[in-house]
């Protein structure tokens, strides 16, 4: 049976909004919640990005059921992967087993504020393993010494940890990454509905989850939802390869200025029908996909009414259609 999530999006919302959202998602019946780990958006007209742990911690909190996920965090710069490990098992206690770690090599639009220069993929890739390898160590909870090429870390142990490890995923975009990571991970993470990608995974011995995003843009007007989406989210069609490179919103900006808003249409649903939704999370399913997340774009604004359409009429019609 396919779960379906709803993004917690920090680049559009603000971190009360954030925190508003989660128990709404939760009540309208979605699986799961992911929440991006952003220093910066994409463009300024998104216009937002809170402190993403923060918000989790509360989130926690302010739901019962939904189970919760980081889509994704860095630990190779901007945050040291002991400390990753500390924050991932306290929001483990705090929502009481219902976190997963997702894991990511980063973009250079959150990493270069620390000012130490945008390492390349493959180096990338080294350091995210070396951090797998810390926060794996630090959540049996004993002390933990690492000397890495990457990456040291001196008798650390964390003190308050789940019962049960927090369960990590790891996003993935190629046969490089997907056998590097597959037997160290119990999840894939990947925003592309490759086939080809969830059976190299399973050969490498990767964990059963297989998480993928699909941005959404539901309104009832049509043509107001497609130029929402090309505001907002035309970053996208840029795909994962080159945004990991771009330092900051007006790179972004510069590099869609050619993209239409019927070149967004034509990748990501827009307006009021179930359908073309339906559509396009089949093919992540088809793919191989376990896990699916939706955004829905646009800020506080636009997030109550797609609740009221995904308990009422979306989430039905998924279920069905991949059941």
């Amino acid at each position: 049976m396919v779960r379906f999530g709803y993004t917690l999006m920090t680049e559009q919302s603000g971190p009360r909004a954030l925190v508003r959202h989660a128990p709404l998602a939760e009540r309208a019946g979605f699986d799961f919640a992911v929440m991006s780990d952003h220093f910066s958006p994409w463009l300024d007209t998104q216009a937002h990005s809170p402190y993403a742990w923060s918000v989790l911690g509360a989130v926690a909190q302010a739901t019962e059921r939904i189970e919760l996920m980081t889509y994704v965090t860095a630990p190779i710069m901007r945050y040291h992967p002991a400390v990753v490990a500390q924050k991932a098992a306290t929001i483990g206690l705090l929502s009481e087993e219902r976190f997963t770690l997702g894991l990511g090599a980063g973009e250079n639009l959150n990493e270069h504020v620390i000012g130490q220069g945008w390492p390349p993929v493959n180096v990338r890739h080294e350091m995210l393993s070396e951090a797998v390898e810390i926060i794996r160590a630090l959540s049996g909870g004993e002390y933990v010494n690492y000397t890495g090429r990457h990456y040291r870390v001196d008798s650390a142990k964390l003190w308050d940890v789940p019962q049960r490890p927090v369960p990590i995923g790891v996003g993935v975009s190629g046969p490089q990454s997907v056998r590097r990571f597959a037997p160290a991970a119990e999840a894939m993470i990947s925003t592309e509905p490759r086939a080809e990608l969830c059976r190299g995974w399973d050969s490498a011995g990767g964990g059963d989850r297989k998480i993928g995003q699909l941005p959404v843009s539901w309104g009832t007007d049509r043509d107001a939802a497609v130029r929402r989406a090309h505001e907002q989210f035309r970053w996208f069609a840029g795909g994962w390869k080159v945004n990991a490179e771009l330092p900051g919103p007006p790179a972004f900006a510069g590099a869609t200025q050619y993209v239409r808003p019927e070149d967004v249409a034509a990748t990501i649903p827009c307006g009021p029908d179930v359908q073309p939704i339906v559509d396009s999370v089949s093919a992540f399913w088809q793919a191989g996909f376990t896990d699916v997340a939706l955004v829905q774009i646009g800020g506080d604004d636009h997030q109550d009414g797609f609740f009221e359409f995904a308990e009422r009429e979306l989430l039905p019609a998924l279920r069905k259609a991949s059941s």
